[in-house]
């Protein structure tokens, strides 16, 4: 019997679909020799979530029901679980059924091959079909990661969470952030069955303006929190030589010109808005430029903290 991995199920409003959860999860356990842990997290349902699962799992030893007393989101059922995992291999699986729970034995043996992380490739169609792809190229060319689909089931080594910050709605990026720090991916095809129950939990246009905003603040995050100076030093040196740019030319067009000087439909101040312009660009320039240098100071001093937490020390 395998026991070395602990099955994470997040779940908010899942109660027409638990007791099949349940049922299938201990069928599939028993047809392919699993005893491993389940931690069920009930992300602050209001349909009896968590007492129906306590429930339909009562007598399985090796079940549990975490509970959130308010809906947190599933980066937060996701660590929640992990921290209270006792395996040193995790398995992401959705309560929804859209995917068997046959598919856990495939993960596990990919991650025996050595991978930190295998993610599944959804086959199949469905809903957010277009919408999925669009956003998975565009992850996958901005971040240069081995893999095509970011959300969707997962196994990884519980190892790989050490260090990661995932805040709320980021566990769509977990495998970016940990292919970042050296950690070695893999993808199987699974297929994806129609829900069979309740409602979809992300959907409509708000959610994709979100995730393409998450998606901005996580290719920030990769490439300039370590070299702040980059971005906010690199606009402001650009911000100066733009103002350095246009005072020249404006220099020129009142001094050096042969008919500025003359022409009497220009009158004596028309110059000084752009004096107002080469002004504002080169404070913006030196202030962002400045910004830039202290930037990096902070970045210096988290480095020096990730280290001595990696080194078992304190702050």
């Amino acid at each position: 019997m395998r026991r070395d991995f602990s099955l994470i199920v997040p779940a908010f409003n899942e109660a027409p679909v638990i007791p099949d959860l349940v049922r299938e999860l201990k069928t599939a356990f028993e047809r392919h020799e699993l005893d491993g842990e389940v931690l069920l997290v009930d992300d602050g349902s209001t349909d009896g979530t968590a007492d129906l699962a306590e429930k339909e799992g009562a007598g399985w030893e090796r079940f549990r029901v975490l509970r959130h007393k308010m809906n947190r989101g599933k980066t937060e059922a996701m660590l929640t679980a992990a921290e209270a995992a006792s395996e040193p291999l995790l398995v992401l699986f959705d309560a929804d059924l859209q995917h068997t729970p046959d598919e856990i034995p495939r993960f596990l043996a990919r991650l025996d091959e050595g991978w930190d992380i295998v993610t599944g490739r959804k086959v199949g169609s469905y809903d957010k079909k277009a919408v999925s792809s669009i956003y998975n190229r565009l992850s996958r060319r901005i971040f240069d990661i081995p893999v095509s689909d970011l959300n969707s089931m997962k196994a990884f080594r519980a190892e790989v969470l050490g260090g990661l910050s995932l805040r709320h709605d980021w566990h769509r990026f977990f495998v970016v952030l940990a292919h970042a720090r050296g950690a070695n991916v893999s993808e199987i095809d699974i297929e994806l069955h129609p829900r069979r129950a309740g409602e979809a939990k992300y959907g409509g246009p708000l959610r994709i303006l979100i995730g393409l905003l998450d998606l901005v603040s996580v290719w920030f995050l990769l490439l300039f929190s370590r070299k702040p100076l980059l971005l906010f030093g690199g606009t402001g040196l650009a911000l100066a030589a733009l103002g350095l740019l246009i005072a020249v030319v404006t220099v020129y067009l009142r001094f050096a010109h042969p008919l500025m000087g003359f022409d009497p439909y220009i009158p004596p101040m028309g110059y000084r808005p752009l004096l107002y312009l080469v002004m504002l660009l080169e404070t913006l320039g030196f202030l962002l430029f400045g910004f830039g240098l202290v930037s990096e100071q902070v970045a210096q001093v988290r480095d020096e903290l990730d280290t001595m937490r990696k080194k078992g020390g304190s702050p």
